[in-house]
């Protein structure tokens, strides 16, 4: 095992296995028959100090299958509770288990987590299992949601198990590896606040503050700085899925990280079609987690939290509340700024007028109306092609770009400089919801992965504005069927 770990590079550290045992439960993952390593991010790995030529092997698709663990991990399974759709339920970790936390060569702590290695103790009446299109589906929007420069988990392999899982229909099993800076989720702390004691509870805060805020050094308050630190990284990654049409689809409290970043890709997808309205997901009947809704449930989700941090902002609880909304309070200002400044950058501004929310806006709204594509209008825009979209035609977008056209000319900086802020603002490609279906379907009903491989391809450079790049752009032919997406089972 000591060769093992030295040749492959595991080096870790296991902190969240240190705290009370009301956090977790001590879980190994259930062997599966034969397992068969699918994708291996190279990149990732080398990046953890793992060498992937080792873990492409017989040993590495054993650790990645759940059939060996790894020197130095402690497997487990993480204790939550969230707010589903608005209602409040006890969750935990059914069907991922944290192997442990790789140190990376430059000191960075990551969990290695495993979804879909079988039943824990949070399962629910759940197989604890995962089926293949779902965890290549989170590989593929995970790693473009890092290419696109959006805090997220990313994916490391997938590997299929050898068995079948029994959905509506029987399934190829798979596990995907996902690598974060940590699984702490507003749903830790709700199920710390609701199950556990004021002292648990700051454990968990002092643990969060060391892992994800250890520059906060304040005498005053340092818990309504945790707060105030968490509300920053949520204004500032809502605002990112906004400016690029994702739609998460699933936003509840157990998928909100206390990190900043993106977790869970379940029913998410990208928008094609400009429409706040958007819904993907086939759950979410009410809308209740559309496109226009997300920066307000994040907003509602961080309400969540302030309330869980109440016994620990202050020991009298009516200024313990005025304190916490007082930052809530501030989320929306925070995330209109962090929107506007990308809405700027895509429209190759560079200072700020009070006028640009009504450029910007004048802009979705004419998008709206004409059911223009949201990506390929920026593209067209940044080549300053306008006749490749529905807008050349209409008779708003004419008044509307000498309006921009005289904005960009009260600023200092050059023509050639806007559009170069452009082309690394406004992406040339996005995972379309038919490319990333094409793919999955190639792999999961053909095993054939060239298709997948070309995707993310594709996707790993998207401001390139490559050759290459330029089918991908296209949009799929119009069907009676609007898109689904469903929750990865």
């Amino acid at each position: 095992m000591a060769t093992e770990r030295k040749e492959i590079g595991w080096n870790f550290d296991n902190s969240y296995a240190r705290l009370p045992d009301l956090f977790f439960t001590r879980t190994d993952p259930t062997p599966v028959q034969t397992p068969s390593l699918i994708i291996l991010n190279h990149s990732l790995a080398a990046d953890l100090g793992l060498n992937g030529q080792e873990l492409d092997s017989e040993n590495g698709t054993a650790v990645f299958a759940g059939n060996r663990i790894p020197e130095g991990a402690m497997p487990l399974a993480q204790a939550y509770a969230g707010h589903q759709f608005g209602h409040f339920t006890k969750l935990g970790d059914g069907r991922a288990i944290l192997l442990g936390e790789q140190i990376s060569p430059k000191g960075e702590r990551f969990d290695i987590q495993l979804k879909g290695p079988g039943r824990t103790p949070y399962s629910r009446g759940g197989d604890g299992r995962a089926s293949l299109g779902p965890m290549l589906r989170e590989y593929i929007i995970s790693e473009a949601m890092d290419a696109l420069g959006i805090p997220t988990t990313r994916s490391l392999a997938v590997v299929t198990t050898g068995e079948p899982v029994f959905r509506e229909r029987t399934l190829p099993g798979a596990i995907l590896t996902r690598v974060a800076a940590s699984h702490l989720r507003v749903g830790t702390f709700q199920y710390t606040a609701k199950w556990g004691t004021i002292e648990e509870l700051r454990i968990l805060a002092d643990y969060t503050l060391n892992r994800h805020y250890p520059d906060i050094e304040t005498d005053e308050n340092r818990y309504l700085a945790l707060l105030q630190e968490v509300i920053k990284r949520q204004a500032a990654l809502v605002a990112k899925w906004q400016l690029v049409g994702f739609i998460h689809g699933v936003m509840n409290t157990d998928n909100m990280t206390i990190s900043g970043e993106t977790i869970d890709y379940g029913p998410c997808a990208f928008m094609d079609t400009y429409d706040p309205a958007t819904v993907f997901s086939s759950i979410d009947t009410q809308g209740r987690y559309a496109y226009g809704n997300q920066p307000y449930i994040a907003g509602w989700n961080l309400a969540r939290f302030a309330e869980t941090l109440l016994p620990l902002i202050h020991d009298n609880q009516e200024e313990a509340v005025k304190l916490a909304q007082d930052e809530i309070s501030r989320f929306m200002e925070l995330y209109q700024r962090n929107w506007l400044s990308g809405m700027r950058a895509k429209l190759g501004i560079f200072n700020e007028e009070d006028q640009d929310v009504t450029i910007a806006e004048d802009l979705l709204g004419m998008m709206e109306k004409y059911q223009a594509d949201y990506t390929n209008t920026f593209r067209a825009l940044t080549f300053e092609k306008p006749e490749d979209t529905v807008l050349m035609e209409t008779p708003e977008f004419k008044a509307w770009s000498e309006k921009w056209q005289a904005r960009l000319g009260r600023q200092q900086e050059s023509k050639a400089s806007s559009l170069q802020l452009m082309r690394s603002s406004n992406p040339a490609v996005i995972p379309r919801n038919h490319r990333v279906e094409a793919a999955l379907d190639a792999a999961v009903n053909q095993e054939d992965y060239s298709v997948m491989g070309q995707l993310l391809d594709i996707l790993s450079n998207p401001f390139a504005h490559s050759p290459e790049q330029a089918d991908y752009c296209t949009l799929p032919e119009q069907s009676a069927q609007p898109y689904k997406t469903y929750c990865g089972t």
